[in-house]
C-alpha cells in the first residue's frame, strides 16, 4: 500500500506545483510590498473645484471603479492653476496605485506650453486610458450678422480686427482653439479673455462679445434655448448633441480639432500590473450604460482605450496644442 500513497502524494506534488504555475500567469496585480493590489482604499484626485464638468466625470467614474475594483474609490478636489496644482499633487505621490489623476486637456497638455514654470511633465505620469472627448463649439450671439459658419468666415476675413472673440481665459482650450482658426482660416479678431467660461457666456447672450469657442456641454443649455448660435463643432465627427451643426473640418478646414478630454493617469513607474488592472477597470466602467447616457446627453464621446494609445495621443495633443500657444503668445505665470 506505502508505495501506491508515495505515488498519490508525488502526484499531488505536481499537479500543485502545475496550479501554481498557471495562477502565476493570473494578471493579480501586486505592489512592492507584495500584498495584492487595491488592498485599501483609492483617491482619485480632480484638478478642479467640485461642481464643473471635470468635477462630474470624476464622480461618475470613481463610483463605476469602485465597483470594479471592490474598494473605495475617493474623490478629492484639488483645484487651481487650470488645474496644475491637483496634477502635480499626483506627479509627485507614491507610484504604488492608490493616487490616481482625471487628466485633461489643460493640465497634461495645453499648460506645458503657456506656463512659464511648470512644476512637473508629461514623463512624470503613466497613462491609463482615454475617457470621453467633447469639442470646443463655435457660438455667436444673436445680433452677430453671420448666419453660418461661412458667413463668419467671410465678415471676419473682410473686416480684420473689427470683431471680438471671448474665451475662459488666456491660454484656454478656446482661446488656442480660435487662433488655430485664425491661423486656417487667415482671419484676424481680438481676443476678449474672462475668468471662466460663465461670466464669458454672459456677455456672450448680452452682445458685447461676437464670438467664442467653448466645451460642448457647457453651451449645449444656451444652443438648445436659442441664447446662442452653433456656428461649428472642433471635432472630427458631427457631435450627437449637436447634429445639425456642421464640422470646422467638413466646412473647408480638413483636420481641424481643438477638443476637450479626459483621462486616467496615474504617477510614472506604477506597477505595469496595477496599470493593467486599472486599465481593465476602466475600460469595464466606461461601458457602464450610466455612465455612457450621462457623458452622451451632454455631448461627451466615450472614449476606452489602453495605455499605449492614451500616451500616444496625449503625446500628438501637447505638440497640437504647443503650436497654437506659441503663435497665440500666451503666457501665464
Amino acid at each position: 500500500m506505502g508505495h501506491n500513497n508515495h505515488r498519490a502524494r508525488r502526484r499531488l506534488i505536481t499537479l500543485a506545483a502545475a496550479a501554481a504555475g498557471a495562477l502565476a500567469l493570473l494578471p493579480v496585480a501586486a505592489t512592492a510590498q507584495g500584498e495584492a493590489w487595491p488592498a485599501r482604499q483609492l483617491k482619485l484626485v480632480v484638478p478642479f473645484p467640485a461642481g464643473g464638468s471635470t468635477d462630474s466625470v470624476g464622480r461618475l467614474l470613481a463610483a463605476e471603479l469602485s465597483k470594479e475594483l471592490g474598494q473605495t474609490v475617493v474623490v478629492e478636489n484639488k483645484g487651481g492653476a487650470n488645474g496644475n496644482i491637483g496634477s502635480d499633487m499626483v506627479a509627485k505621490a507614491p507610484a504604488d496605485g492608490y493616487t490616481l489623476l482625471l487628466s485633461g486637456v489643460g493640465s497634461n497638455a495645453i499648460s506645458y506650453s503657456v506656463y512659464k514654470n511648470m512644476p512637473y511633465r508629461n514623463s512624470d505620469f503613466a497613462h491609463i486610458s482615454l475617457l470621453a472627448t467633447g469639442p470646443n463649439v463655435l457660438v455667436a450671439n444673436n445680433e452677430f450678422p453671420g448666419k453660418t459658419f461661412a458667413e463668419f468666415i467671410k465678415l471676419t476675413r473682410e473686416n480684420p480686427g473689427k470683431y471680438t472673440h471671448a474665451s475662459s481665459g488666456s491660454g484656454s482650450s478656446g482661446h488656442l482653439a480660435m487662433e488655430m482658426l485664425e491661423q486656417a482660416a487667415k482671419i484676424d479678431l481680438v481676443h476678449v479673455p474672462y475668468k471662466g467660461g460663465a461670466a464669458a457666456i454672459t456677455d456672450m447672450i448680452g452682445g458685447r462679445v461676437s464670438v467664442m469657442f467653448l466645451n460642448q456641454d457647457t453651451l449645449l443649455p444656451q444652443v438648445r434655448s436659442g441664447k446662442l448660435r452653433a456656428l461649428a463643432v472642433a471635432s472630427a465627427k458631427r457631435n450627437p448633441a449637436y447634429p445639425d451643426t456642421p464640422t470646422v473640418a467638413e466646412s473647408g478646414y480638413p483636420g481641424f480639432s481643438a477638443e476637450s478630454w479626459f483621462g486616467l493617469s496615474a504617477p510614472a513607474n506604477t506597477p505595469p500590473a496595477v496599470i493593467q488592472k486599472l486599465n481593465q477597470a476602466t475600460v469595464k466602467a466606461l461601458s457602464s450604460a450610466e455612465i455612457r447616457q450621462k457623458l452622451e446627453s451632454v455631448g461627451f464621446v466615450v472614449v476606452a482605450d489602453d495605455p499605449k494609445s492614451f500616451s500616444a495621443f496625449v503625446e500628438a495633443e501637447i505638440a497640437k496644442w504647443g503650436k497654437a500657444a506659441k503663435a497665440s503668445g500666451a503666457k501665464l505665470d
